[in-house]
């Protein structure tokens, strides 16, 4: 089929690191997409526009009419993890798994690998790249977003409150030491004079969490990763799914913390932001039974990452507006 890789997407494959090999990726993506609809059995409908910022989203029919979307992703996005996610979850606060998850992902598991982080792994993540994810459909034009904040927020709490299960063992997803070890080696590669004395804060407040996360006792829940409100849509099974994991292993703090800068332009407009934002962290942090300090320091440490990212890719207000989040908490 022709097709016409969304505009979004290509921006935020450029702007990653591996941007070469997402590149690559793009050129496939026509016989990719052909492969996948063939593997699964399904039809396209249509590309969803503007769709997502780390995959191609088609939304498609089965052998038997019903509807579902198929998710095509570079290996870099770590599909095999998602699909993991999902499966996991099994439907509770997220949208459905259709397809099995490649067995690899599981071998791989075993062994201690990441998605990636070995041949295994990375076997994985290619093939589930190359087949793609068939999910569940829910309705991509309704989103939390489109409530009224109080109401989104109260939603979202307990929709992410669904996801947290404990993981015992080995598994198939980054660890929140290894991720944000990543975030934090581009965050100070990336950061311009004027804005280091912040970075270097960020740095110092990921190290003290994560000193704390190291403790015998401390959480080792899978997160969403990516956690905010349009990563939730309507649902016909459930009012509310979430979508898009970028599933990693830590404290629920960390989840929470994306979820605390939604609508943040409209937190920058108002009078008194700084109070604002400073209050929802706390509401936040009380709704879900969590430490607010470290919902802070999370918050903090990724709006900086973001905002340092966004200033690099040439994004100035964006990048500004995180930042001035960032230095608020």
């Amino acid at each position: 089929m022709v097709l016409e890789p969304p505009r979004r997407l290509v921006r935020a494959l450029a702007e990653d690191p591996g941007a070469d090999d997402a590149a690559a990726w793009l050129d496939r993506l026509p016989e990719l997409v052909e492969a996948a609809t063939r593997h699964h059995g399904v039809c396209v409908e249509r590309l969803l526009q503007p769709g997502g910022r780390s995959g191609v989203v088609l939304l498609v029919r089965r052998a038997d009419d019903a509807p579902a979307v198929l998710k095509l992703a570079p290996p870099r996005a770590r599909p095999a993890a998602e699909a993991a996610a999902l499966a996991r979850w099994d439907g509770l606060g997220a949208c459905r798994l259709l397809s099995e998850p490649e067995a690899s992902t599981e071998d791989g598991a075993r062994h201690g690998a990441a998605p990636g982080g070995d041949a295994t792994g990375r076997a994985a993540a290619t093939l589930a790249s190359e087949r793609g994810l068939l999910l569940e459909r829910l309705r991509p034009e309704i989103s939390l977003s489109s409530l009224p904040q109080a109401k989104a927020m109260l939603e979202a709490a307990e929709t992410v409150r669904r996801l947290w299960v404990p993981v015992t063992g080995e598994s198939p997803y980054e660890t929140l030491t290894a991720r944000t070890e990543r975030q934090a080696v581009r965050m100070r590669e990336a950061a311009g004079p004027l804005v280091l004395p912040l970075v270097e804060n960020a740095l110092a407040v990921r190290r003290d969490l994560l000193a704390d996360a190291a403790r015998p006792d401390a959480e080792r829940v899978l997160l969403h990763g990516a956690f905010r409100q349009a990563k939730v849509l309507a649902g016909e099974r459930l009012p509310w799914l979430a979508v898009g994991p970028e599933p990693v292993i830590g404290e629920r703090a960390y989840d929470v913390a994306r979820l605390a800068r939604d609508r943040l332009e409209d937190l920058v407009a108002s009078d008194g932001g700084a109070s604002a934002a400073r209050r929802r962290v706390t509401k936040l942090a009380e709704a879900l039974d969590l430490d607010r300090d470290r919902v802070q320091g999370w918050a903090h440490f990724r709006a900086t990452v973001a905002g340092v990212a966004a200033l690099a890719a040439g994004r100035r207000q964006e990048g500004e507006t995180l930042l001035e989040f960032a230095a608020w908490l």
